[in-house]
Formats: structure tokens, sequence, C-alpha cells
């Protein structure tokens, strides 16, 4: 056995929370899962039938590194009709074997070891393990005190000298909050002048209600210290097809293809093709399943306030985080007594770092009946506690 050899920061990287008590429901016969973030809705049929005609006419070989050039082009009109966004697709825009491999490209191209990354929390998990694999230190700011919502006063007193990046997500997963226009501003007024990057994954973006969504790369200068990520898998339920996208100015994206090629060479052809048909045949796709999600929204939040949870209700993605903090458990202790007592699955908050405790995450990305149901046995537990 030669463990002891084996990179120290990889050894002491966790399995994600939510895969851990996914991967429970299976081993509990008739258990209701209300927690992985992926649209239940399928892709939609003509993205299929473009990527079947792409193994039809045997397009399986490599393509440019930064992707197809006819799908940057896309990528660019997208974000430009959907959010006024400007991104040139010659040397601005990668496209990414899914919005992870965006993230991680990013990091490894702007870290050095030690540098620090400020992340708001509580925040999903699949930033730490990246930041440390790129000998950087994650940073949190607390975001309790203000609803679940980074502001620049919270911000401030984290900012260093060895501060490189900010990451900004934006609707968020766990908590579906959204900056609002004067939150936004108010960052983009305390980052302006410094020196350091912001990581902005907008991955949500397309699922936002009631309100327009912004990105901080619009705002002032901050377009030339931005690398926002997106991609196609909560937009139009392409979870599986994994592709997403990098946009940053040419001087940054110059060196993060170079990350990207010796990475994965590029993103899936087949992919790029369905994505190409997501883009600009499928432009509007996200809208029916933006309909559906808000519904499904206001359902669970009614359910949640009529079970005296307490909560507010969020503006994007499909989660929505409560305290559990008035049952006296932990959410370690709410979430498995929930599973094994009324075969319920939902996230312990604490999977979402230690700022997470006293919450639990539950995703409403499934069919209404499944969470009528499921909702049905929430109520019998909290009755019972």
């Amino acid at each position: 056995m030669l463990e002891h050899l084996i990179n120290p920061e990889v050894k002491d990287i966790q399995i994600s929370g939510i895969r851990k008590i996914s991967n429970l429901v299976s081993t509990i016969p008739g258990a209701l899962t209300l927690t992985i973030g992926q649209p239940d809705f399928p892709t939609p049929r003509h993205i299929i039938e473009a990527g079947q005609r792409a193994l039809d006419q045997n397009k399986t070989v490599y393509t440019p590194n930064p992707g197809l050039p006819e799908l940057r082009e896309a990528v660019s009109h997208f974000v430009h009709v959907k959010y006024g966004q400007q991104y040139r697709a010659a040397d601005e825009i990668i496209v990414t074997a899914g919005a992870s491999e965006a993230v991680d490209i990013t990091l490894r191209t702007i870290l050095t070891p030690g540098a620090e990354v400020i992340l708001p929390a509580p925040i999903y998990p699949g930033y730490e393990p990246l930041i440390r694999l790129a000998g950087a230190v994650p940073v949190y700011v607390d975001t309790r005190p203000n609803g679940l919502k980074l502001t620049a006063e919270l911000l401030a007193p984290h900012l260093t000298d060895k501060t490189r990046c900010v990451i900004l997500c934006y609707p968020s997963n766990p908590t579906g909050q959204v900056l609002s226009e004067r939150e936004l501003a108010d960052l983009a007024a305390l980052l302006a002048d410094r020196e350091l990057f912001i990581l902005s994954d907008e991955i949500y973006s397309e699922l936002v209600y009631g309100v327009q969504h912004r990105s901080i790369a619009s705002i002032g200068n901050l377009r030339e210290k931005t690398i926002v990520i997106n991609g196609l898998s909560k937009s139009h339920a392409m979870t599986g097809w994994r592709i997403g996208f990098t946009m940053a100015p040419a001087y940054l994206t110059a060196h993060m293809v170079k990350v990207h090629q010796y990475n994965v060479t590029c993103a899936s052809s087949i992919s790029q093709y369905a994505a190409l048909e997501a883009l600009t045949v499928g432009i509007d796709d996200a809208l029916p399943m933006r309909e559906a999600y808000v519904q499904r929204r206001d359902y669970v939040y009614d359910r949640l306030i009529a079970m005296g949870f307490e909560l507010d209700k969020p503006d994007g993605a499909f989660y929505l985080f409560p305290s559990i903090a008035k049952f006296g458990l932990s959410s370690q202790e709410f979430a498995m007594r929930l599973l094994q007592e009324e075969h319920v699955a939902v996230v312990p908050g604490d999977a979402f770092t230690a700022y997470g405790e006293g919450y639990i995450r539950i995703s409403y990305a499934y069919a209404q009946e499944v969470l009528e149901t499921a909702l049905d046995r929430l109520a019998q537990f909290v009755q019972k506690l």
C-alpha cells in the first residue's frame, strides 16, 4: 500500500454531504428524495434529436479546444439577448465539460499557493476542494445575519492583501437567494479598485422569479476582473450532457484555455452540437420550466410556513433552506430521523459548510405529486417533535 504517498489535499477531501444522504435513499424501500439539484424535466426533444443527428453524421472528432466556433457565437448571442452581457466568441468564451470544470480551470488559472478565496456561506460544497487543490485558502463570510445574502458590509472585514478571488454564486445553491440591484452595486463599489478576481457562478441565471438576473460583470469596470460561469444543466435540463462555459476578458481566457486544453482537450463534440441547438432554437426552453418551478416553490413554501418552519421565500434556483433551530435537533439528526421514520430525504444544512448548521435544504425540482407526498410525511414528522 502506497497510500501515504497520495496528495494529502486529495486525502482530506470528503464526499459531498448531498451525495451521502441521496445514496442512502436507495437502501430504504419507498423513500422519497428532495435532495438532488437536478431538473425532473427531460431534455427537450429537439435538443436530443440534434445530438442524435450529430452522431448520425459522425461528428465524433475533437473540436477546437475552446469549443465549436458556432457554439461560442451562440453563447455570445444568448447572454447578450438575455442579460445584456458582451463577450466575443473568438477569444472570451470557453465551452467546458460542465460548469464544474469551468470553476476548476478558473481557480487553477488565477490561484497561487497561500492565496485567499472569499466565499459566502452557506454555499455549495464544490468550491472548497478545488480551492485547496490549487494550494489556496478558503475564507468564509457568514451571511446568516443578512438573510443568507452577501453584502459589502459583511464582505469588507474579510478582504486582505492575500485575497485573490471573491466567489459570488447567485441565484444561490443552497438558499435560492438572489442579490438585489443595490446589493450588487454596493459589492461592485467595494471591489472596483482592488487587485483581485471575481468568480461569478451564474448557472441558475435562467431560473430567477419576479426579478431580472444581472451579473456583477456588467457593472462599472468589473468585467475586466470577473470570470462569469454558466451552463445548460439547470436551464435546459441537460445535467448529463456536461456543457458549461466561461466568459472572461481575452487576457484571462488565453490562460484559462491552456488549463482546459490539458485537462479535457475539449467538451464532448456530440454535447456541443446539442448545446448549439439549445442556445438557438431552444433559446427560451427554460421559460415553461421556470413557470413550473414558481408554482412548486410557492406550494412548498406555503406548506413549510404552515408547519411552523422559518424561512424567506427565495427568488431563484429550485431550493428552499428553512431553519430547523426551533426543533432542537442538529441538521444531521433531523435529516436522518426524517429519512428513517418517514422515508423522506432532505440535505442537512451542514453539507454546505458549518454555517449551514441549523438548516435543511429542500429541492423542489420534483413532480408535484412527489412534493405533496413528501411534505405530508414531513408534516407528520414535525408534529412528533
